[in-house]
Parts: structure tokens; C-alpha cells; sequence
């Protein structure tokens, strides 16, 4: 599928970290890696993620995996920020061939890893996140944000169709009132995959969002309230509570 000119178009990860991270940082960049250190509030956080609308394939897999491996190891409780901009997961014989799926799973266990071991982990989509790649990375995160312009989907229509052999025209249709076929922050915000898209002072918005308290899971309960996901939170507590689904 070819990219359209508003997905060729990408965002400089050194402005954002400008912006992001005013105190300074040492963020590097290597083969669309990115990697370091930045200062929030006077403390050191650990910086991770993405660019250049990557895929994900198993080297950045493991790079972002022993990252944050390093940190727990060295760092016990340095909050961690996963700079997202990838178009997904690498469609490539030799990434299936090697079982790309389990250098994905050894990423999402090491993110849950630092979560459990009391480390703070942000995600914040600042350009595109697509399927296999955002799943491991923000959507993983004690909490993932969201740029404005960023651009978020599962699958694009045009492809939906293909797969699912539904009509592109009958899956913009119910795009237009269901958020799970839609693209876009503001469909992932109604379904609680996203808590927030930062306007301003995003320095600002980071200290806010490292601050906040994560301890549960509010996900499914957000998207119950944005209207965006009706049923996720009703199935938990029906499985929770042993009950029979409203």
C-alpha cells in the first residue's frame, strides 16, 4: 500500500525533544533508533523510540527491549518515554522467518517488566503509529499520548477491505460513527487507548502525565465514558464479579 503525502511527511524528533525536554537531553539517533537520557523536573528519565516512520523489525525490537532492560537494571525507578513514530510491525520473509512475533512479545514483557519493577512508562505518539508496532511500545505504556497531527490506526481502510472483503464504502460509512474503524487521536481518545492529546507546552504536558497516577488501568473505563468503547469495561466487571453480562 502506498503512503499517502501526508504520511511521507515526518516530524523532527529534535525539534519535538526541543519541546519535550527543555532542561536538556541526550537523545541519539542510529538507524531510526532512538535512544538517551533527557532531564524532567531535574530528574533523569530514559528515552526510547522511533523515527522516521520505521517499521519494526527485530533490531529495533531488541534495541528498545535492552534499553529498557539496562535502565531497570541500573536506573531501579527512572521513568521511561517511548517516542513513537513507526508504521508497524516489518513485513519481511526474514523478520517471520526469525519470529518476529517473539522478539515483539520479548519488548511488551520487557516494558512490563519496568512497569512491575516501579518504573513510570509514558508513550507518546508524536507522528504515526500503525498495528503491531504501537501495540508494543505506547500502547503498553502506563499511559500513551498523543500529538494532534499524529496519525493512528490499526489497518488503513483501503487495506481493511482487501482483508475483510467488506466494501471500502461500508467501512467509511461506519467510520463515521464507530472509532474502532477510524483513524486518528481523537478516535484512539474516545476508545481510552490514548488519555490525551497535548496542546502547548508539551514540557508541561510530560511532567503532568509522569506525575499522574497510573496504578489502575482506566482504559476500558475511559472508553465506556468517551463512548468509544461500550462493551470492554461491562465484560470486566461481569468476568470480575462472576455475573451475567447486562
Amino acid at each position: 500500500m502506498q503512503n499517502t503525502e501526508a504520511e511521507v511527511k515526518q516530524v523532527d524528533w529534535r525539534a519535538l525533544a526541543q519541546q519535550l525536554f527543555p532542561q536538556g537531553h541526550e537523545i541519539a539517533e542510529k538507524d531510526n533508533f532512538l535512544s538517551g537520557t533527557a532531564q524532567v523536573d531535574g530528574a533523569t528519565v530514559t528515552v526510547v523510540g522511533t523515527t522516521g516512520h520505521t517499521p519494526i523489525g527485530i533490531e529495533i525490537a531488541l534495541a528498545q527491549a535492552a534499553a529498557i532492560l539496562d535502565t531497570v537494571r541500573k536506573h531501579p525507578g527512572r521513568a521511561i518515554v517511548i517516542l513513537v513514530d513507526t508504521q508497524g510491525q516489518r513485513l519481511r520473509h526474514r523478520d517471520e522467518m526469525l519470529g518476529i512475533n517473539s522478539y515483539m512479545a520479548h519488548l511488551g514483557k520487557c516494558v512490563e517488566l519496568a512497569r512491575r519493577s516501579g518504573h513510570r512508562v509514558v508513550g507518546l505518539v508524536y507522528d504515526q503509529a500503525l498495528s503491531g508496532g504501537f501495540i508494543t511500545s505506547g500502547l503498553i505504556a502506563d499511559a500513551c499520548y498523543a500529538l494532534p497531527d499524529a496519525t493512528i490506526r490499526v489497518m488503513g481502510l483501503p487495506a481493511m477491505a482487501r482483508i475483510t472483503k467488506v466494501p471500502q464504502e461500508r467501512l467509511t460509512e461506519l467510520a463515521r460513527s464507530n472509532p474502532v474503524f477510524a483513524p486518528g487521536p481523537e478516535n484512539y481518545l474516545r476508545m481510552g487507548g490514548v488519555a490525551d492529546i497535548w496542546n502547548g507546552d508539551l514540557a508541561q504536558a510530560l511532567r503532568e502525565a509522569l506525575a499522574a497516577d497510573r496504578s489502575a488501568d482506566r482504559r476500558a473505563a475511559a472508553g465506556l465514558e468517551r463512548g468509544g468503547r461500550k462493551l470492554a469495561q461491562r465484560v470486566i466487571d461481569a468476568v470480575a464479579n462472576d455475573a451475567p453480562l447486562d
